[in-house]
């Protein structure tokens, strides 16, 4: 399934967040929840005891996303020697009309950053450029109207 995959990048990024969360996040807020319960006699009203619990629900949210994702995830393996854009290669591109020029990193959903210059495979620019040689106008179905891409590079990490 594409939305799951992801760059050795992504996976690094991913799996060391996962990992700070579990250990760092989760002794940082173990270490609040029991400084609130010391300073207050009635845990009941304290805030700072229920801003603590709060965040450790929101910890274990992302948590388990992460875990999700992760388990979900298949690494991306570009060929860089068909010349075709795929996954986990940065794309130079030129709009034809404007002709500004951008260059894109086609990644998967889990990675997507737009203002990194990271798009999702599944996003309109990310469909565009997905199998497509350099040389080629990719045409872009945008809220504004069609946007057209000449592909002027690929780069293989």
């Amino acid at each position: 399934m594409v939305d799951t995959v992801i760059t050795r990048e992504g996976l690094a990024r991913l799996t060391y967040e996962l990992e700070q969360l579990r250990t760092h996040g989760r002794r940082e807020i173990a270490e609040r929840i029991r400084a609130a319960v010391a300073t207050n006699a009635n845990v009941v009203e304290s805030a700072e005891y229920h801003e603590a619990r709060d965040d450790q629900a929101t910890l274990e949210r992302r948590i388990a996303v992460l875990e999700e994702r992760l388990a979900l995830a298949r690494l991306a393996d570009p060929d860089g020697t068909n010349g075709l854009v795929d996954v986990g290669e940065r794309v130079g591109v030129r709009d034809v009309e404007s002709g500004r020029r951008v260059q894109y990193e086609l990644v998967g959903a889990l990675e997507a950053d737009v203002s990194k210059g990271r798009v999702s495979v599944l996003s309109p620019v990310g469909r565009a450029l997905i199998g497509r040689r350099r040389g080629e106008v990719a045409v872009v179905d945008a809220p504004q109207g069609e946007v057209r891409l000449k592909i002027l590079s690929i780069v293989t990490p």
